[in-house]
């Protein structure tokens, strides 16, 4: 995993992450094939995405969670209720696709 996210970065991405809607959801199903395709599809193209994770439980969410982090070589920014959001830089950011770019170009 890339270096962990200072506190700053974090209100940063929560901030552009309040505005996006989830792109994928995760059920009692689990990681299916197409879901862990979306999600990294997502994941290259957008950097910063929402994950949807319907699980009553909580301490089951709490392992998906920290599972699709770990499979995805991703760090978790936050976690409220049944809303992740996630972050992964992209090795050769799309500056037309990425939300942090987008979000950056926004601003300016």
């Amino acid at each position: 995993m890339d270096q962990l996210l200072d506190g700053n970065t974090k209100k940063k991405f929560r901030t552009i992450g309040h505005n996006l809607s989830p792109v994928v959801s995760v059920s009692l199903n689990g990681l299916t094939d197409n879901v862990v395709k979306e999600i990294e599809r997502a994941l290259t193209d957008h950097e910063l995405i929402k994950i949807k994770i319907f699980i009553a439980d909580r301490i089951e969410k709490k392992a998906k969670i920290s599972a699709i982090c770990e499979s995805f070589n991703a760090q978790k920014v936050q976690a409220i209720g049944n809303v992740l959001l996630l972050y992964r830089a992209s090795k050769k950011s799309n500056k037309k696709l990425s939300n942090i770019d987008r979000a950056h170009k926004v601003r300016s």
